[in-house]
């Protein structure tokens, strides 16, 4: 099944929070996430730069690291998100106020905008979308060895039932390949790159990799 951009939040068996982010793509698969500091972008991978010509949406900055959060997403609404939780606005708000003032990405398919964001000291997690019909932000309480997603294309509401019951990454590296081939994640098509931000004793440790 092809979800396109998939974006989770999960927690392991030893009570670790990770916020995951999925680039599923039939239409620009040469791509790379890479690791700045305490920011994660997508970018395309070196001879194929040009492919910025024919889409502006698919550079952008996919982590961050607020405060005590961690922040993932498919587009430049990272960005408002996470400095609105830097500045103290409650998580939800800030979701919601930066999906809301971005809207859907206005491409050929009214891409719809995902985010995920986890709190290092708690087990609150959110997952929010604006679609061309809807804008719709949730709170999970997260339970040890669950992660729950969302997705662009057909899991694109924050559901109970998008969820996988055996989530247990160790690391942010190990997070980063469970989005692309682990459990529920191995049966969703085209991956290309992923990222993660996994909860440490005093802070996030990043990760990406390629599928």
């Amino acid at each position: 099944m092809y979800l396109g951009r998939i974006v989770a939040v999960g927690m392991n068996r030893a009570g670790k929070v990770a916020a995951m982010y999925r680039v599923s793509s039939r239409s620009f698969p040469n791509r790379e996430t890479v690791i700045n500091g305490e920011v994660v972008s997508v970018i395309p991978k070196a001879g194929f730069e040009s492919d910025l010509r024919r889409n502006c949406y698919i550079a952008y900055n996919c982590a961050r690291l607020p405060r005590h959060y961690a922040v993932a997403s498919n587009g430049s609404h990272t960005d408002p998100i996470a400095e609105k939780i830097a500045m103290g606005m409650p998580v939800r708000d800030a979701v919601a106020l930066g999906l809301l003032a971005m809207d859907y990405e206005k491409d050929s398919l009214d891409t719809p905008r995902i985010v995920a964001v986890v709190n290092r000291d708690g087990n609150d997690a959110f997952l929010g979308i604006v679609r061309k019909d809807a804008l719709l932000v949730r709170e999970f309480a997260l339970q040890p060895g669950q992660a729950f997603y969302l997705s662009t294309y057909e899991k694109n509401q924050p559901a109970d039932d998008n969820v996988d019951a055996a989530y247990d990454a160790a690391t942010a590296e190990a997070a980063c390949r469970y989005v692309i081939s682990g459990g529920v994640f191995a049966g969703f098509t085209n991956a290309v790159t992923a990222a993660a931000a996994m909860a440490t004793a005093d802070g996030f440790a990043l990760a990406s990799t390629v599928a």
